[in-house]
């Protein structure tokens, strides 16, 4: 899979193929039917699978108070989708100029100009253009118009509802770990970088690599089981979101601990997977009672 920031950049053997063009935020397993279809279509034109993404959300640009946090950083969803079996992946620098456009132009530059798509695959709330003028209905118009394959996939249900990146997203903030993988196609990944803390892991036995400059959505306070990679390597990790009321400190902490890691890792970068919600914060009377519930959060979390 390759990952491109500019349309010009891209190789005439990566035109001419399937598109879907939307933020795919997260990629969770309705954007994963949509890419099943997009590679069927794909093959059948014997072309490439192409996603067509934006860097950043356009929302960032016209209405930044309004703006989701992300899910995913732009190399992770590149990783996602390329699992999913997509071939290339635009990054497309979002700009004004983009969104000036009409549905129309939008769809002529970049549809069939710029990537000379034979099928479009789309779910079925896909909007384009300058204020989101264009519809599925103005998508299907201009697909007949100029001869291109149409697809609409549609979304998936879980539970009673449909699988979205804002629902993936308000489970991530209420802790709700669990459905949210439930949804996603991989384990909620953040990333970040190990700076220095007050040390006080250290000193009872479990030290903790502590998190900073985090780009996406947090999941809600609490302790969790995970994974921490770093550079090629992965451990099982114990992880904490949220302050330390056991001594008093009510400013919110990410704090990962690398069961069996030693060295350091501060300045490195760290990506953590959270697998599940182990239990709330508390404050604890001791510190031995601390250390006690700490040591039985690390073997839970060895056991997931």
């Amino acid at each position: 899979m390759k990952l491109y920031s500019a349309i010009d950049q891209l190789p005439e053997g990566f035109r001419g193929g399937a598109v879907a063009v939307g933020n795919f935020d997260g990629v969770h397993r309705g954007h994963a039917r949509i890419i099943e279809q997009l590679n069927r279509r794909a093959a059948e034109f014997d072309g490439p699978s192409v996603v067509f993404t934006f860097e950043p959300h356009p929302v960032r640009l016209l209405r930044p108070e309004a703006a989701p946090s992300p899910l995913t950083w732009v190399g992770r969803k590149a990783q996602l989708l390329a699992a999913l079996g997509v071939d290339v992946v635009i990054a497309y620098p979002t700009d004004m100029a983009l969104l000036a456009l009409s549905a129309e132009a939008y769809f002529q530059q970049i549809i069939c100009k710029e990537l000379r798509a034979q099928a479009v695959v789309e779910g079925p709330n896909f909007y384009f253009g300058k204020n989101r003028e264009g519809d599925i209905a103005r998508l299907t118009s201009l697909c007949q118009e100029h001869h291109l394959s149409l697809d609409i996939v549609e979304p998936l249900e879980l539970g009673d509802e449909f699988i979205s990146s804002s629902r993936v997203r308000a489970a991530v903030a209420d802790g709700s770990i669990d459905l949210a993988n439930e949804m996603l196609t991989q384990p909620y990944r953040i990333r970040g970088m190990v700076t220095h803390g007050a040390g006080r892991g250290a000193t009872i036995g479990i030290p903790t690599a502590n998190i900073s400059a985090i780009d996406t959505l947090l999941p809600g306070l609490g302790v969790y089981a995970g994974k921490a990679h770093v550079d090629d390597r992965s451990w099982t990790a114990a992880i904490n979101i949220g302050p330390n009321p056991t001594f008093d400190e009510d400013h919110l902490k990410v704090e990962v601990h690398l069961i069996g890691f030693s060295g350091s890792l501060y300045g490195d970068p760290l990506e953590v997977d959270f697998l599940t919600r182990l239990r709330d914060i508390h404050k604890f009377g001791s510190l031995e009672q601390l250390q006690q519930q700490l040591q039985l959060d690390i073997v839970q979390a060895g056991r997931i």
